[in-house]
């Protein structure tokens, strides 16, 4: 073992508090604000399993299983989310700053430093002195200025909410980077805590080929799409050299197979998504990790689309009230979920009580009828996996649709990616069963880029100014108070509009070997690596 040194900065306390905030301290062990050993209950996102193990040991591999492994490590081309890519690229390039799973509010992580005038419409990001690259080039203001605008340029996942939000980046001095915002967000931290803040190299595009070359914990060893990532530990990395030797990170094909290649042994982390079922078998069987149930994170996707059948409004209306949110947390997660179609659930912060569209077939028949007197032939197809919970879901929409007056076929997609593909790039789909979780966080990051009308992430296609408005209110909202009276408008507006049907909150696990610890989480459900270590057995 070595002595490492855990890295000090300035901590931007809760959001929420009126002033130019600054605090000082050191992160503690496990790279939280507070401990992070207790177990999960009633719903509450947190860390699972035992986390601090006394002192870490330095060597070894930790592999990964990807929920959709990653095509491209580029932040412009893939989204900066857990299920996405999103700890791969942590693990390259870090980020400027990262959400504190336990408080809530933003911390340095790349940066030093992290401050806000009185009214959040101005953010200081301050840099460490001599801070580089994994090549050896500077780390300093004008990278991270080129970075972002090569982010927004490429229009990255959040970009548009970039534009939209930054009047303009100031650069002073070396070490210190000013945000000016156009209105005032006391969130705007998470957006550095995603592909904007994750810092890519002027080198990277040396030679007119893209390089992951980034300041994160880890450096490129091997990248092979659809079969292995490795990332090797970077000697030189700011916080100290990360205890792991290596990351490797390998495809995965659904909550199943990936919870029996974490029992087996073929991997030692997986991200496991909306499979109440493993989940709870996971957490039965001991395993550490990081659970997060989510708002949202069970929606029928709709595709909004021109020529498409849920272009009509009648259509996704009649698809909301068909469909029982509780035979699907019957039929795919054996009741161990929620069923709800409200936007947030009674265990988020920003629960606002107010009801969203109830299951009704009448109605949602007479609504299909209606949009069948103008021409509409109920022919409507649903794309999905061969995952059992996926095609567990499928199978009871396309019975529940089917008994109204649809004619629901199932079309499957080869895998995870493919499925990705087809919905986000092709818009190949009709339905689908997806996720636009609300986060703690930030709630209006993914309520814009789920219903905003110039989203770039918004696979539904749904477009619509009145919604944009009441969007744009959550974001500006000064108060907690505040911010669940405007999801509650967004909720009310949502019901009479369906951008998608929603049929509850669902479970993300994170789940990892009892053995490895100071994993820390940030927003979407990013690992960061840099802190890991594997105890002996």
């Amino acid at each position: 073992m070595h002595t490492r040194i855990i890295r000090s900065g300035t901590r931007l306390i809760a959001l929420g508090i009126a002033g130019a905030l600054l605090l000082t301290g050191c992160a503690s062990s496990n790279g939280e604000s507070s401990d992070a050993n207790s177990q999960t209950s009633g719903g509450a996102a947190g860390f699972v399993g035992a986390q601090d193990a006394g002192e870490p040991v330095d060597g070894g591999t930790v592999t990964f299983g990807s929920y959709s492994f990653p095509s491209s490590l580029d932040p412009t081309k893939t989204q900066a989310a857990g299920s996405t890519g999103g700890t791969e690229m942590a693990a390259i390039y870090d980020t400027l700053v990262r959400s504190d799973s336990v408080s809530g509010s933003f911390v340095p992580q790349l940066a030093k430093a992290l401050t806000n005038n009185g009214d959040f419409t101005s953010y200081t990001v301050t840099l460490a002195d001599g801070l580089t690259f994994s090549d050896g080039s500077p780390l300093d203001a004008e990278a991270v200025k080129w970075s972002i605008d090569r982010f927004v340029a490429g229009k990255g996942d959040v970009s548009q909410t970039w534009l939209n939000i930054v009047d303009r980046v100031d650069t002073p001095n070396a070490t210190t980077v000013e945000f000016r915002l156009t209105r005032p967000w006391n969130q705007f931290p998470a957006l550095l805590s995603l592909g904007p803040g994750m810092i890519v190299a002027r080198s990277s595009e040396a030679g007119g080929t893209f390089t992951p070359i980034g300041a994160g914990p880890f450096t490129l060893a091997k990248f092979a799409p659809h079969e292995e990532l490795i990332l090797a530990a970077r000697t030189d990395y700011p916080g100290g050299r990360p205890p792991l030797d290596t990351v490797r990170f390998v495809p995965t094909s659904g909550a199943v197979s990936q919870y029996e290649s974490l029992k087996s042994g073929q991997i030692d982390m997986t991200y496991i998504l909306r499979d109440e079922a493993v989940i709870k078998q996971a957490l039965d069987d001991g395993y550490s990790g990081y659970l997060s149930p989510t708002g949202q994170n069970g929606i029928g996707t709709i595709n909004n689309r021109e020529g498409r059948p849920g272009a009509d409004v009648r259509v996704r209306q009649a698809i909301a009230y068909g469909v029982d949110p509780e035979a699907i947390n019957t039929r795919a997660n054996n009741g161990l979920g929620t069923a709800s179609s409200e936007l947030v659930p009674e265990t988020s912060r920003w629960y606002n009580n107010t009801a969203g569209i109830p299951f009704d077939q009448v109605k949602a028949k007479a609504l299909l009828d209606q949009a069948k007197a103008d021409g509409y032939d109920g022919k409507l197809r649903y794309l999905t996996t061969s995952e059992p919970g996926q095609q567990a879901t499928a199978l009871t929409v396309q019975a529940s649709l089917n008994a109204i007056g649809f004619d629901v076929a199932i079309d499957y997609a080869t895998d995870v990616t493919d499925l990705v593909r087809r919905v986000y790039k092709d818009h190949d789909f009709d339905m689908t069963r997806g996720g636009a979780p609300v986060g703690e966080e930030a709630p209006y990051i993914n309520l814009y880029n789920s219903m905003a009308s110039d989203s770039k992430n918004n696979p539904s296609g749904f477009a619509d100014p009145q919604m944009d408005t009441l969007v744009t209110a959550v974001q500006t909202a000064p108060t907690d108070d505040a911010v669940r009276d405007a999801i509650s408008k967004v909720q009310e507006y949502a019901n009479q509009t369906v951008p998608y049907a929603i049929w509850g909150p669902a479970s993300v696990l994170t789940a990892w070997d009892d053995n490895i610890h100071g994993v820390k989480r940030n927003i979407t459900d990013i690992m960061f690596l840099d802190d890991a270590w594997i105890s002996p057995k």
